[in-house]
């Protein structure tokens, strides 16, 4: 006898996917992530704290002004040699000094290194807040896809549980008209607790992808946009793989970070340098002291007004060897620093590869599932038919069954891999920034 025929996949899925009337998508959720996410907020008070911090170099080569004031009370008791015109006796007077001293560097070679230091330190700053953004790009948009591909995941389960119970329940009325064994049955059944259990696993890694979502972005209960039908994944540009490494070469955040540290550390061994090298700075300074009961030796009231001008040198002679030896050491992590210069190009020249191949791979795989779902959908006709004209047993339509939704959950998770490789091509070769992700929002409804 004919048995019923499947629920249609594709409304059993939009049964299994419907969706609430406030979904979110990338871009919005980027945004959230991007004002609540610690890392990087905290990689942003890095930054700020590295911009200060480089700053501070400047002062170095800048005049220094400080502002003094004292007072003091002398009390004392004079004994004066037999014969002098003055006799003994208590002496107590009071003293009141301001003053203002000014100092400017007219030649100071370690200072102005240090200032240019500073001033390379705080490109390397924007250079490591670029990577944590570029960071939190990429785990935006995994946590995002990691929903999607669950919910994908669960719909076809439970997709996959319909069809498997209306096969269980064509296979036991088969059974009661004695047209089937009872194996067809036992089939079914181990077929459909088997599904049930997927079911529970699909549900409860939902939930978890959901909460890891949620923790990302600051707010509860996100709902990423599903992918529109029909699906249109970007393609890499520029197509070339050689063109994204060169570009990687001139942009990427971590290779100007460390051509700056190959400068920093020249800059330090000018510094070291520096110790041999003489000092010069200029000093101004004005005070007024005042004693209005006299001083020690007289006892009229004084006030004394004083300025001061005056060039310091300051030439180096004799430092225990330290200078010599601080040199070395300079040098030694000038080597360092351009060694970390070439591990860094290898290594961003290897991820933008690994990643560009990644991605034709993926965009491959798309293409063969996407035959295969086609394939399996036949199969699984071809199966469905031979069964109920009995030239096929149970068996056979509950693999086909199995096989068209597995196809079905790798065919969503590689689309989900390529959308999400564009953004790590990028992020390996320096170049993402939040517009890019404006393509991949394109993609979904």
């Amino acid at each position: 006898m004919p048995v019923p025929r499947l629920l249609p996949i594709a409304a059993a899925l939009a049964a299994a996917l419907a969706l609430p009337a406030h979904s979110q998508s990338l871009v919005e959720l980027y945004e959230s992530a991007r004002s609540y996410d610690a890392t990087y907020q905290g990689a942003r008070a890095q930054y700020e704290a590295s911009v200060a911090r480089a700053a501070q170099a400047k002062a170095g080569i800048l005049p220094s002004v400080a502002a003094s004031a004292s007072a003091t009370r002398t009390d004392l008791d004079i004994d004066v040699i037999a014969g002098a015109p003055r006799s003994s006796g208590p002496r107590d007077y009071s003293t009141q000094t301001v003053g203002i001293n000014a100092s400017q560097p007219l030649y100071r070679p370690a200072n102005w290194a240090t200032y240019e230091q500073g001033k390379r330190q705080a490109v390397i700053a924007e250079a490591v807040l670029a990577t944590a953004d570029q960071d939190l790009i990429v785990r935006v948009s995994q946590a995002y896809f990691d929903v999607l591909g669950s919910q994908d995941s669960l719909g076809l389960v439970r997709a996959q549980k319909t069809a498997v119970a209306e096969q269980l329940a064509s296979a036991k009325r088969n059974f009661e008209v004695g047209t089937s064994t009872v194996t067809d049955s036992r089939e079914a059944q181990a077929r459909y607790d088997l599904v049930i259990a997927q079911e529970i696993a699909a549900e409860n890694e939902l939930q978890v992808r959901k909460l890891a979502l949620d923790q990302l972005v600051g707010r509860t209960g996100s709902t990423p946009l599903p992918l529109a039908t029909p699906v249109t994944l970007p393609a890499p540009d520029p197509a070339g793989m050689n063109a994204w490494v060169l570009q990687a070469e001139s942009v990427h955040p971590a290779i100007r970070q460390a051509l700056l540290g190959v400068d920093v550390a020249g800059l330090e061994v000018k510094k070291a340098e520096a110790g041999h090298k003489p000092t010069i700075d200029a000093t101004l300074g004005y005070s007024v002291t005042r004693s209005p009961e006299g001083t020690n030796l007289t006892t009229i009231g004084t006030r004394v007004n004083g300025a001061q001008v005056g060039v310091t040198l300051t030439v180096p002679l004799f430092a225990g060897f330290a200078t010599e030896n601080r040199i070395r050491e300079t040098l030694a992590l000038e080597d360092q620093s351009r060694s970390t210069l070439e591990a860094t190009r290898r290594n961003v020249t290897q991820a933008t590869r690994t990643a560009y191949l990644g991605l034709i791979s993926g965009a491959g795989q798309v293409k063969a599932l996407e035959a295969a779902e086609a394939s399996s959908q036949s199969a699984l006709d071809a199966n469905r038919l031979g069964y109920q004209v009995g030239v096929r047993i149970n068996i056979d339509v509950l693999n086909s069954q199995s096989q068209l939704y597995q196809t079905k959950r790798d065919l969503a998770l590689a689309r989900y891999n390529v959308l999400l490789g564009n953004l790590k091509l990028r992020q390996a070769n320096g170049t993402l920034t939040a517009s890019d992700l404006a393509p991949i929002n394109a993609t979904l409804k």
